[in-house]
């Protein structure tokens, strides 16, 4: 009888055993991902295109019957080549009063340009000097080396804007060529002279209106040409994400058909909005952000479509989370770290944060394990498997 009892006990207690075991919760499995330090950027995404920062659209000057263009698109052509050749219609009183009129305003506006080129070079030249100074500041110890960034930052900043302010000069006075050129032809008896349409600009055409022979209006655009050695980014920003930049900004430029980024900084941000309506028909305002290359373009012509990525904050090590492992708690930031196959709940701090990665000040400590995308069926104390490969 004795042995019978003890069989008789051994089998109740596997039977309870076996019924708790069923009973109790089965492991939920997980992904994971590990606390780290680490660099990490915040960036402001959108598309955008490139365009020849120094583009001149050729107009006829006058009215009369242009000549068939030999050139193509594509073409590189010199300054001063002749482009376009048209023989001008006789002109009444009027409009040889508008031409002289028109004379006269390029010539007003070259006059500005000029001298918006001379401050500009005063500005550079200011820029250079408060460089120098607090170079010898930072060496001496007196200011921290950050002065010394934002100094450079705005000296390459002025020699952008000086190099604008020539090429704008230079457009001024290509202008004034053309409205001269439009004037002197109206003298000849007859009106029997040929205009001779040159270029402004060493540059390639980038894109001829119609280059068969045919009758034009005075004012009417005959072709474009433009630099392709010197483009620029032109980024399409919400009015929201546009306040976040500033110039200086680092830009990577991607999605242009390379292997890498192409890096490029931001010139100016616009300081107006235009309404723009998008794909499913909500009234947007954007705003014009325009970055410089500082790599090399290479193949990259004017208007080819680019993905920019305006760098608006970046640290070397910071300490980050997935941002797949956060959740909202009450008015707080959650995640879920795994100790010893639970589930435990930590409320954290977070800083910068972007689509990947979030920057966390506490609550969590490096080479912790955090459940990504929490389901429902996660929560306090819940036994977890990190699945395999994670």
């Amino acid at each position: 009888m004795t042995w019978k009892r003890i069989l008789l006990a051994c089998a109740v207690v596997a039977g309870v055993a076996a019924v708790v075991w069923l009973l109790l919760p089965a492991r939920l499995d997980v992904d994971a991902a590990q606390v780290q330090a680490g660099p990490m950027q915040v960036t402001v995404d959108d598309l955008g295109e490139t365009r020849s920062h120094d583009r001149f659209v050729l107009v006829a000057p006058v009215a009369g019957r242009l000549a068939r263009i030999s050139l193509h698109d594509g073409d590189a052509v010199t300054e001063n080549q002749l482009v376009a050749r048209i023989a001008p219609l006789p002109l009444s009183t009027r409009e040889l009063n508008e031409i002289t009129a028109r004379v006269a305003s390029a010539e007003a506006v070259q006059r500005e340009a000029e001298q918006r080129v001379r401050r500009a070079d005063e500005d550079l030249a200011q820029a250079r000097r408060e460089l120098e100074r607090v170079l010898k500041l930072v060496q001496d110890g007196f200011i921290a080396p950050q002065a010394a960034e934002q100094a450079k930052s705005t000296e390459v900043m002025a020699t952008s804007e000086a190099e604008a302010a020539r090429f704008r000069a230079r457009a001024a006075a290509a202008d004034v060529m053309v409205a001269r050129s439009g004037l002197a032809a109206t003298r000849g008896a007859g009106s029997a002279n040929l205009v001779l349409v040159r270029a402004p600009m060493a540059g390639r055409i980038l894109r001829i209106n119609d280059p068969s022979e045919r009758v034009v209006a005075a004012g009417e655009p005959l072709l474009s040409i433009g630099d392709l050695g010197n483009l620029e980014v032109v980024v399409e920003l919400l009015s929201s994400e546009a306040v976040k930049v500033a110039p200086g900004m680092p830009v990577l430029v991607e999605g242009w058909g390379g292997d890498k980024a192409l890096r490029a900084r931001v010139r100016r941000v616009e300081p107006y909005a235009v309404t723009k309506v998008s794909a499913l028909g909500i009234e947007e305002k954007r705003v014009n952000v325009i970055a410089d290359f500082v790599d090399p373009p290479g193949p990259i012509g004017d208007g080819f479509r680019v993905t920019a990525r305006i760098v608006t904050w970046q640290a070397e090590k910071v300490l980050k989370v997935s941002a797949s492992a956060l959740f909202r708690c009450a008015n707080a930031w959650c995640v879920f770290v795994i100790d010893d196959g639970r589930a435990r709940r930590r409320i954290i701090e977070v800083g910068h944060r972007n689509l990947i990665e979030a920057e966390v000040t506490a609550g969590v400590a490096a080479g912790q394990r955090v459940i990504r995308y929490p389901s429902n069926d996660v929560s306090e104390g819940s036994k977890v498997r990190i699945r395999t490969g994670d």
